[in-house]
């Protein structure tokens, strides 16, 4: 448990060193992949900077698709 606190007040750590747009789904991403390290072998702290980059990621592939589906909306390609 204490390793798992380590880990989220690491990610929280991390999000203060970037900017609030880069920071998007890394919260998200860096304690679910924090559990998931510390569960698969107390490696906490390498899954929450895994998942911080894998939320930044989607979070980026999100926002590219909900442009695409704006544009499309309107009638431009």
């Amino acid at each position: 448990m204490k390793s798992t606190l380590l880990t989220v007040a690491t990610a929280v750590l991390m999000l203060g060193a970037t900017s609030a747009a880069d920071a998007k789904g890394c919260i998200k991403g860096a304690i679910v992949g924090g559990v998931a390290g510390h569960y698969a072998g107390h490696h906490g702290m390498l899954g929450a900077a895994a998942g911080c980059l894998y939320g930044r990621h989607h979070a980026k592939e999100q926002e590219k698709q909900r442009q695409q589906s704006q544009m499309n909306g309107q009638g431009k390609l």
